[in-house]
């Protein structure tokens, strides 16, 4: 089995989509080979310089105010169309998508980078096409013969069709992408050519032809046992009456771009599941181990006590302290071992886990649950526990209270937790900014099983921690950890 970091390395470094991880300053701390290529620099020439300094000045601007943005806490991800600079001095386009990784100690930024100069090539020669046939210009050509002409020779995924959606003309680089000569599909059907086309798809088709221009960023097409990702764009043409003559498609593959997006996500449940199992492993040691000798030690020092009465008192007070430290041992495996979920099952061991916790405290944890059983999904449970830990903790150390409400319910193919007391309460963006409080890890367990979690708190006000998942859609990823 390969490492995962060997794993991610060989991903990374394999895509052809231009991949960046920078630190919180802008300042590139890897970069792929794809990367590197698209912009002309070395790997070392690319670290040793600021992101902005890729960009046109006019650019450079509004991108450095979205990293500050991110940068501040106030958006997690963002994405936008932007020019760079090669090395040679030239321009090209890159569709930019920006996310900030929070799960590590020093929070980083990973960008990817689509390069689409092509793409922008093509829309700027499609618009001065349009230009050109809107003011119909001293050219003998009919608007649908220059469109073709166009259409022939654009670097990009094209095709012209009538209204009857039968091609008119094909780029080069849509024969290439699926696989036809022009000469096969000229003339014919494009529902003949592509017989498994969605239903939806076609629907779109016939709102293009109805005058409306529609896109998509991302779109999934299952076809011949194979799933093929597209970003396509659909929009009327005119014929030189000015009435509709059909469509253009444009569209790129974006299959490899998600296949690593899949492969980075399996990498990080993976990661995940490892944290578990370490977790588990170190659980069970403390417990079957090290409590286990520090057992015998008090039973060890208990008989001490027949020795002569001036040890006594001393024997007595390291026999009260040998067993504080096992109970001590003891709950810490409960807290890293999740094997109590799996004996009573996910609601039973938060409610157990929420009265040993509450004993430790010296506080009272009052669980409620409603009388008729929840089957919860592995993950779930987990997920819910892990959260529900981080949450008690956090107001056991910071609401100054004596009570703590813990609520869990389904609700219309929803399960439900809220963790709530009345006590100090904090500021929101506060604790944002400076990630404190697990917020940041609760969020992250909560995204991996598509959930959302609120939180509700101000200062003097008490807190309200409240996630709910959906028990209907599939769940693949696991928030073990």
């Amino acid at each position: 089995m390969i490492p995962d970091a060997q794993l991610f390395r060989d991903i990374f470094n394999a895509s052809p989509v231009g991949i960046a991880v920078e630190n919180l300053e802008g300042q590139p701390l890897f970069v792929n080979p794809a990367f590197c290529s698209m912009l002309g620099f070395s790997e070392a020439e690319l670290r040793s310089k600021h992101c902005v300094q890729f960009s046109p000045p006019e650019d450079a601007e509004k991108d450095w105010d979205l990293f500050q943005q991110l940068r501040a806490g106030s958006i997690n991800h963002y994405q936008l169309d932007k020019r760079y600079f090669r090395r040679d001095g030239s321009l090209v386009w890159g569709r930019l998508n920006i996310s900030l990784l929070k799960s590590r100690p020093s929070p980083l930024v990973i960008a990817i980078v689509d390069e689409i100069t092509n793409k922008k090539t093509a829309e700027e020669v499609l618009l001065e096409t349009n230009r050109a046939l809107e003011a119909q210009v001293a050219l003998r050509q009919s608007r649908e013969e220059l469109l073709k002409t166009f259409v022939k020779y654009v670097p990009a995924e094209v095709a012209m069709l009538d209204r009857d959606m039968r091609y008119l003309q094909v780029s080069d680089r849509w024969c290439a992408d699926f696989s036809f000569d022009s000469s096969q599909i000229l003339g014919r059907s494009h529902y003949e050519i592509f017989p498994d086309i969605p239903e939806r798809w076609k629907q779109i088709h016939r709102r293009a032809l109805a005058g409306e221009t529609l896109r998509a960023e991302e779109d999934r097409w299952d076809r011949k046992g194979r799933t093929t990702w597209l970003r396509w764009e659909i929009r009327p043409w005119q014929n030189l009456e000015g009435g509709p003559g059909g469509i253009l498609i444009f569209s790129e593959d974006i299959t490899r771009r998600k296949q690593m997006e899949e492969a980075l996500s399996r990498m990080s449940r993976n990661l995940i599941e490892s944290q578990e199992q370490e977790r588990t492993r170190i659980g069970r040691e403390l417990h079957d181990d090290i409590n286990q000798r520090l057992a015998m030690l008090a039973i060890e020092l208990g008989q001490l006590q027949e020795n002569p009465s001036e040890i006594r008192s001393r024997v007595e007070e390291l026999r009260k302290q040998t067993i504080e430290i096992s109970d001590d041992v003891q709950a810490l495996s409960h807290e890293l071992d999740s094997s109590k979920l799996e004996r009573l099952g996910a609601i039973e061991g938060m409610r157990s886990w929420c009265r040993e916790f509450g004993e430790r405290q010296g506080i009272q944890v009052e669980f409620k649950s409603p009388e008729a059983k929840i089957s919860l999904p592995r993950e779930i449970g987990l997920c819910l526990f892990r959260i529900l830990q981080e949450a008690l903790h956090n107001a056991a150390k910071y609401s100054g209270v004596r009570r703590i409400e813990v609520q869990l319910r389904e609700d219309a193919g929803e399960i439900h937790l809220l963790v709530s007391d009345l006590g100090r309460g904090f500021d929101l963006e506060t604790a944002k900014e400076g990630r404190g409080l697990g917020l940041t890890s609760m969020q992250e367990r909560i995204r991996l099983i598509n959930g959302i979690i609120e939180i509700r708190s101000k200062p003097m006000g008490g807190t309200t921690i409240h996630v709910h998942v959906s028990l209907t859609s599939g769940h693949s990823q696991h928030a073990a950890g």
